[in-house]
């Protein structure tokens, strides 16, 4: 039997980040993690809110020194119409930048780092059964890729499992999601002209194909670029052919697209995700917290995956590391509440992106900056700033802004009524 202070499930941004801070803080922590890394996942486009719990976890160095493309903000176009928003005009202070990555490689380095740091870390490793005490105290079976199977005695267990959603799984904690089911069709092209036809790689660009379909392409450093279409399933059900052929003939529809990669390889068979958006009871319970895509994960819009992944492992870990000090934690008030408040904030912007507020807001004319520098800082991950009216009152702002601006299309927006 194997005995920690911390048992993380799961080697993601979310488990790395936790573990990372658990154990600088003079803790024993053990990872396990199903799969081997590398490992493919989507959610390549991060947000700078990321970089502070990079930063806290000691895990910024690394990820710098693996050169990933730099990303400075984000792009939106509708046909002619574009909507350029940069990091470094936002109204909350903070990062004005962050990484486009691809995640096989992000993660992998991350969980490599852990180790180096001394975290006992374990792929290929399942977990089978939890059982937690009356004091917290848990025993988890694990097994191995040889099919051994194990015991972990820890104090406190992280789950930071992600679409794997272990605890949510084994305790009956998952709950369908509010939002409507959509899915995606992407894979990664070998981007040979993106010298002639990008403007520049160090931003997302998302394109409107349609009223409720949209278009990422995410440029890494490695001359790859990654393409996906989302839309809702009725959309994709559509389409004609093998994904490849579905893939092709969307890109092939989409001028500009077609231009760039209408003759590209793709890295791989396009794939398809359906349904992803779920969610949990409650991110806590007896001797274990929930943390990243584990809690809820809304939607790809806006790249808010890793960033509400790495925040509430930042903030989670914190409060383990207070709970193992012997302290008391108010873990609604001080972990689900905030968690949640950034979560709604997003699920807002989601929601308003696909019923097209925010694609009246983006491409309004004669836009006051204020609220350009309030909307950037939301889109830079900083939803839990009370400072910012599209934080602080999200869902009226962005509703009473979008009325207005239709109401008033052809006078500029100088203030909110």
């Amino acid at each position: 039997m194997k005995k920690t202070d911390v048992l993380v499930i799961g080697a993601g941004p979310a488990g790395t980040i936790a573990a990372a801070m658990i154990k600088k803080a003079g803790y024993s922590v053990t990872i396990v993690e199903k799969l081997l890394f590398p490992r493919f996942v989507i959610g390549e486009s991060l947000l700078p809110r990321c970089m502070e719990a990079l930063e806290e976890a000691g895990l910024l160095d690394v990820v710098k020194a693996k050169h990933f493309q730099e990303k400075f903000g984000a792009k939106f176009v509708r046909e002619e119409e574009v909507c350029d928003f940069n990091f470094s005009e936002c109204h909350t202070n903070g990062w004005t930048w962050t990484w486009q990555v691809p995640r096989a490689e992000f993660d992998m380095t991350l969980a490599e780092e852990c180790r180096n740091q001394g975290i006992d870390l374990n792929y290929e490793t399942e977990v089978i059964d939890i059982k937690i005490n009356d004091d917290e105290t848990s025993l988890t079976t694990v097994r191995y890729a040889d099919g051994r199977e194990e015991q972990i005695e820890a104090r406190f267990i992280v789950d930071g499992s992600g679409y794997g959603r272990v605890i949510p799984r084994l305790f009956d904690l998952e709950r369908p999601s509010t939002l409507p089911a959509r899915q995606t069709l992407f894979s990664h092209f070998d981007d040979k002209h993106r010298s002639k036809v990008a403007q520049e790689p160090n931003r997302i660009t998302i394109y409107i194909y349609n009223q409720t379909t949209w278009i990422w392409v995410i440029p890494f450093s490695n001359g790859i670029t990654s393409v996906g279409f989302v839309g809702y399933p009725e959309f994709f059900a559509s389409l004609e052919g093998a994904p490849e052929e579905r893939l092709r003939n969307l890109i092939l529809s989409h001028p500009e697209l077609n231009e760039r990669f209408g003759d590209c390889d793709m890295q791989f068979e396009p794939r398809e995700i359906k349904a992803w958006s779920v969610t949990t009871d409650k991110f806590y319970g007896n001797g274990f917290v929930l943390t990243g895509n584990v809690t809820e994960f809304l939607d790809p819009v806006f790249s808010s995956g890793v960033t509400l992944a790495s925040v509430s492992a930042q903030t989670a870990a914190k409060l383990v590391i207070r709970k193992l000090k012997g302290e008391d934690v108010d873990w609604e008030k001080e972990y689900m509440e905030p968690c949640m408040a950034g979560v709604e904030v997003f699920r807002t912007f989601v929601m308003s992106w696909y019923d097209g507020d925010l694609h009246s807001i983006f491409f309004a004319k004669n836009q006051n900056e204020d609220m350009r520098k309030q909307i950037s800082s939301v889109l830079a991950g900083y939803v839990w700033d009370q400072t910012n009216p599209f934080v602080r009152n999200h869902e009226k702002h962005v509703r009473t802004l979008a009325r207005y601006i239709r109401e008033t299309q052809s006078s500029p927006v100088t203030a909110m009524p």
